[in-house]
C-alpha cells in the first residue's frame, strides 16, 4: 500500500526491453537518503510514477524493476526513456504517517491533461479519463495521478479538475506537466468496491 504522498523524484537511468516486458533501472539516490535502506532491498516495492514495482536487484542507489506487458500496457512506464524523472514512493509500513489517502498502486488506466491556468499561487489543471473510470471519480474525493494523492475539485462529464500547490509542483514531476501529457490514474478503492457491490446487489 501507498499514501500518494511522493517522497522523491528519481531517475530512469535505463530501460530495457526483455521478450516483451521491460527491465527499468531507476536512481532512487533522493529517496534511499530519505528512508531505510531496508525499505529498498530486494523483494520490497516502490511505487514509480504510481504503479507497484518490486525490487529485483540493486546497487547503491540504482536499483532494478521488472515490468510486466500488462504494466506497460495500462500505465505510462513503456514511454520511459533515459534521463526521464519519475516520482518515488516506498510502500507504506505500520505507523508510517497518511498524509494522502490509501492507494494499491494498481493503475487503473491513463489520463490526459487538457488545460492549465494559474489560480493565484496554485496551478489548476483539468484531467479527461477514459469513460469507464469517469464514475469513479467524484467531487472532494480522491485520485492519484502519477502517484500523487490529489483532491477532485469538480467534475464534468469524462473530465474533472484539481489543483496543484506550489509545493506539490516542487515535489514532483509536476513542474514538467503541459496540456496532452499523459498520466498514470488510480481512482478510489472505496468507489471501485462500492460499484462492485451494487452490480451484485438483488433487485
Amino acid at each position: 500500500m501507498f499514501t500518494g504522498i511522493v517522497q522523491a523524484v528519481g531517475r530512469i537511468a535505463q530501460c530495457e526491453s526483455r521478450g516483451g516486458d521491460m527491465r527499468l533501472r531507476v536512481d532512487v539516490g533522493p529517496l534511499a537518503q530519505r528512508i531505510d535502506a531496508t525499505r529498498l532491498a530486494i523483494g520490497e516495492s516502490v511505487a514509480i510514477n504510481g504503479a507497484c514495482l518490486t525490487v529485483v536487484q540493486g546497487t547503491g542507489s540504482l536499483l532494478d524493476f521488472d515490468v510486466s506487458r500488462e504494466t506497460l500496457r495500462l500505465t505510462t512506464l513503456h514511454a520511459l526513456t533515459a534521463g526521464a524523472r519519475v516520482n518515488l514512493e516506498a510502500a507504506l509500513r505500520m505507523g508510517d504517517p497518511l498524509g494522502g489517502h490509501l492507494m494499491s498502486g494498481h493503475v487503473d488506466g491513463l489520463a490526459r491533461v487538457v488545460s492549465m491556468h494559474p489560480d493565484a499561487r496554485s496551478l489548476r489543471v483539468r484531467i479527461a479519463v477514459p469513460g469507464d473510470l469517469a464514475c469513479f471519480i467524484a467531487t472532494k474525493g480522491s485520485v492519484a495521478l502519477d502517484g500523487v494523492s490529489l483532491t477532485v475539485n469538480e467534475v464534468e462529464g469524462v473530465e474533472f479538475g484539481i489543483n496543484l500547490i506550489p509545493h506539490t509542483i516542487e515535489a514532483t514531476t509536476f513542474d514538467e506537466l503541459s496540456p496532452g501529457r499523459e498520466l498514470n490514474i488510480e481512482v478510489d478503492r472505496l468507489a471501485r468496491y462500492a460499484q462492485r457491490l451494487l452490480l451484485q446487489s438483488p433487485p
